[in-house]
């Protein structure tokens, strides 16, 4: 399941340096892995609080 989308990623990109910029090729891939680490964190510390609700402030 893909939770990143190129183009929104690109745009971004381009509206922070506020102006146009190349995205290399594995930047969306190494975007979805660090995403997905951080969401894995949140899910067991929710667990560990004994929640089945993830919040904010469990990333």
């Amino acid at each position: 399941m893909s939770l990143i989308v190129k183009s929104k990623v690109k745009e971004y990109l381009e509206q922070a340096a506020g102006e146009k910029v190349s995205m290399a090729g594995d930047l969306p891939d190494a975007l979805e892995e660090k995403v997905k680490q951080l969401l894995e964190e949140a899910v067991r510390r929710a667990k560990a609080n004994n929640r089945k609700t993830v919040m904010a402030k469990d990333l």
